[in-house]
């Protein structure tokens, strides 16, 4: 996955919506790796927490953006995902939806014998096909109404210490409602949601250092404390980096906008890896204000992070 750090890590650190034009033929979705953590994350979600995964607005109609979306994955990726108009085929998996029946077409690639046909028949019709998508690609999807700027459908199995479920049919003020320092960002919003709906495509990067390297953090999910231990006591603690590429792929004759993200967790020392992305980091980490470090849970570890990466970049 292609997270720009050097764009992405700023000092000041601003909460903005850092949006750049993606070059014609740029590619927005990744396809899933056998057994990797998105593979194996994404199938225990949808196997036992779709209802918190897979949400829309009652009476949404996601079809005219899934048409988009599935002709945009099949033309990217034709060897993993194939459309034509009403059935999609995911050779690698060994399955095809039609109209929201699934079929299976072979064992697969990826060796899981029925998990994937069982964990997508789990659904209900209408989120057979997402449920496909989902197991296809690494990046998680949701639905941008231009009009109000809201998100009236999402299918999103790994979010980042927020709950699908609770944002639904949301603006997108109302989505951003608890960040702190982001008025600029609430302020943009209906502009923000012309801008994705067409006729350019968008990207954006977000991140955070987190104590943990699941990548579903649904809060429901995850033990409330972090960084639990002392890390004054003990220096640095165990952390790692999380990083979005968020994208947008525009369906100017719906009036909406396909939302892809694709999260990715490593180790902080991988992503490290020179003194001057550690001197990015700790000068972006250092800006942040205390409100903004609350919020994403870096208050106890500021510190002895802020330590360790003056050590790496001196080093």
């Amino acid at each position: 996955m292609s997270f720009d750090f050097d764009a992405a890590v700023q000092a000041p650190f601003r909460m903005q919506p850092g949006l750049r034009k993606l070059a014609p033929g740029a590619v927005q979705l990744t396809p899933m790796a056998a057994g990797g953590r998105h593979q194996r994350e994404k199938m225990a979600v949808l196997s036992s927490f779709a209802d918190q995964a897979l949400v829309a607005r009652p009476g949404f109609d996601a079809m005219p953006a899934l048409d988009v979306l599935c002709r945009q994955a099949a033309a990217e990726h034709p060897r993993h995902f194939a459309w034509d108009g009403r059935a999609a085929t995911a050779p690698q998996l060994g399955l095809r939806v039609r109209d929201g029946a699934v079929e299976q077409t072979g064992s697969g690639a990826f060796g899981l014998g029925d998990e994937v046909p069982r964990c997508v028949a789990l659904q209900a019709p209408e989120w057979r096909l997402p449920a496909l998508l989902a197991l296809c690609f690494v990046e998680d999807l949701a639905i941008v109404d231009v009009a109000d700027a809201s998100l009236p459908w999402l299918a999103v199995a790994l979010p980042s210490h927020w709950a699908p479920e609770d944002k639904v049919g949301r603006s997108f003020v109302q989505v951003h409602a608890p960040v702190p320092d982001a008025d600029l960002l609430r302020q943009a919003a209906p502009a923000l949601a012309r801008l994705v709906g067409g006729p350019d495509r968008w990207e954006r990067f977000v991140w955070t250092v987190s104590d943990t390297p699941r990548l579903h953090t649904h809060p429901r999910r995850v033990a409330p404390e972090r960084w639990a231990h002392d890390p004054q006591a003990t220096g640095l603690p165990r952390a790692w980096f999380r990083s979005e590429r968020q994208s947008f792929i525009p369906v100017p004759a719906a009036g909406q906008s396909v939302f892809t993200i694709a999260v990715d967790v490593r180790p902080l020392p991988e992503v490290v890896h020179s003194a001057d992305r550690a001197r990015r980091l700790a000068d972006a980490i250092a800006s942040m204000s205390p409100a903004v470090l609350d919020y994403r849970g870096l208050t106890p570890v500021r510190e002895p992070l802020l330590r360790w990466l003056a050590e790496r970049a001196a080093a």
